[in-house]
């Protein structure tokens, strides 16, 4: 069967529950967003790989979600560079770190906004990706806080990221 790749805003609640791990792929069509499912789990590292899951919100609620960008070894890169898109009736929210162009609009508050929630409802958001990957445990099973313990400068941001 020959599987063509499809961008990342057209995946579904029901082809993360089918597939959970998606990689990034180049298709000049479908541009950068374009992806194709991972069939063989669990993958040694995460690069260039989205995972579908659900997640816990501070209030005990399970949502889908998008997990990316994640390394499976440093938990202070993922505390920095972590990607987390919530799912709710069909509609993606990406949500936006605070060093991201569009934090304002995308940011903690604008997903509580979009969940209905208060900020204390959402945040920490945890997930768990262990069963999806091979790594440390402890990083792959963790929090998303509603800003990080740390926030860097620009040049630390690039430094930490090379």
């Amino acid at each position: 069967m020959n599987v063509r790749p499809i961008k990342i805003e057209a995946l579904r609640v029901e082809d993360i529950e089918v597939t959970p791990v998606w990689e990034y792929v180049n298709d000049d069509q479908l541009g950068e967003t374009a992806v194709l499912p991972v069939k063989d789990l669990p993958v040694d590292n995460l690069a260039g790989k989205v995972i579908g899951t659900k997640i816990k919100m501070a209030n005990g609620d399970s949502l889908w979600a998008l997990v990316g960008n994640v390394d499976e070894r440093n938990q202070a890169l993922n505390e920095q560079f972590l990607t987390i898109s919530v799912e709710r009736d069909g509609h993606w929210f990406p949500l936006a770190r605070y060093h991201d162009s569009d934090y304002k609009k995308r940011g903690p508050l604008a997903l509580a906004e979009f969940l209905g929630l208060n900020l204390e409802q959402v945040f920490p958001i945890s997930y768990d990706l262990r069963q999806y990957v091979s790594g440390e445990p402890s990083i792959l099973a963790s929090e998303i806080l509603k800003e990080p313990r740390t926030k860097l400068t620009g040049d630390q941001l690039i430094a930490m990221a090379l």
